[in-house]
């Protein structure tokens, strides 16, 4: 099963030519490098202690009662962090200028439940290739109890999905601890993707055994044997975590591309012929928000620069806020959009009025 062809325009206009020569102007004028440096480092150690020390306090320091809830909650906000900071810029080989560092830190996804691999096929080649087009960007192609674009079917249950889906997202590690990797990993050898990782199915299979293994006997087993804790108090705490850290991660990705002005191509019988190119397709489909909220851009690894992460995810978020006047004024020269105007707040509305608005029937929409 191969993936449909999708074409992009080519830049006759200029503007990615003259984007990337000024992205590289201002490193060569400023000196700095496009990875992240010892602030990188620093809140690598941040987050995983965040993750990990509540644990041992739980686990073997006698934690317990209120405590051991803070602790989860803890652990979920340690958990997204590692997620959005530590592992998204190594497995984009963003984190450092050495690529062991990269892999080591974007193996770091694994340590807590997931595969390096399956993600990268599912953000690097499909999401950051294909952003926002129908058929072959997964994230915004969930389960049909959410419609995250107009191109998929309308059903009835949809009308409430502006409700319903806060807690469907607070379930996303959940699911991606269970059974996503597995359902990915099936479904990629049948797209043949899994060569773009270098591995085969099999070794895949047998890694992601072998580290699954070893995070359900860190994050459970070994809680249910030296904590003192009953069994439902352990299991609960851990969907705890998991429904912080899964909210978390939720509301910082959907409202960069789930929202009523982006665009959502869909790719027909014969491919899609898009009349951007590659570069204009993301200002397209992307958007900042919170830009001017330093706390936000920090913990959240940047990811509120979703329009310079696009254009450049090879390049360590700490750089994204430089950035971004580079490319607000080059979009603005050349008449692209650059939404970068919403606060968190408005964005997190706008995301909850387009999820509305996808659940409304449409005037040439029928529901099923």
């Amino acid at each position: 099963m191969k993936l449909p062809i999708v074409r992009f325009a080519r830049d006759n206009s200029g503007f990615g030519k003259v984007l990337r020569e000024r992205i590289e102007e201002y490193f060569s004028k400023t000196g700095k490098t496009k990875s992240g440096g010892f602030q990188m480092y620093l809140k690598t150690t941040l987050m995983l202690s965040l993750y990990f020390v509540p644990w041992a306090l739980f686990t073997f320091a006698g934690v317990e009662g209120t405590w051991f809830w803070v602790a989860e909650v803890a652990m979920g906000f340690g958990l997204a962090g590692i997620g959005l900071n530590v592992m998204h810029d190594g497995n984009h080989n963003a984190y450092s200028k050495k690529s062991w560092v990269n892999k080591m830190m974007g193996r770091t996804v694994d340590l807590v439940g997931g595969n390096a691999e399956m993600w990268m096929i599912q953000h690097n080649v499909l999401h950051h290739t294909f952003t926002n087009i129908d058929g072959l960007d997964e994230d915004i192609d969930p389960a049909s109890v959410l419609r995250f674009n107009p191109n998929k079917p309308l059903y009835k249950i949809h009308r409430f999905q502006h409700i319903y889906a806060w807690f469907l997202y607070s379930l996303m590690t959940i699911f991606w601890m269970l059974p996503k990797d597995w359902m990915s990993l099936a479904r990629y050898h049948k797209k043949d993707l899994i060569k773009t990782t270098g591995r085969t199915t099999k070794g895949l299979l047998f890694h992601m055994a072998s580290t699954k293994a070893v995070y359900f006997t860190y994050s459970l087993v070994l809680p249910l044997i030296f904590s003192g804790l009953s069994w439902y108090v352990v299991v609960l705490g851990w969907m705890v975590m998991h429904g912080v850290a899964g909210f978390l991660m939720a509301i910082i990705f959907q409202p960069a591309h789930v929202m009523e002005h982006n665009s959502f191509p869909q790719v027909g019988e014969d491919g899609l012929n898009l009349d951007s190119t590659r570069l204009e397709h993301q200002l397209q489909s992307s958007a900042n928000f919170g830009v001017n909220n330093k706390l936000l851009s920090y913990l959240c690894g940047g990811l509120n620069f979703q329009i310079e992460h696009h254009l450049f995810p090879n390049i360590c978020h700490v750089h994204y806020k430089a950035l971004s006047e580079i490319v607000k004024t080059t979009a603005e020269e050349f008449g692209l959009p650059y939404r970068a105007d919403m606060t968190f707040k408005d964005a997190l509305r706008l995301h909850t009025k387009t999820l509305k608005n996808l659940g409304r029937v449409a005037p040439s929409s029928s529901i099923i």
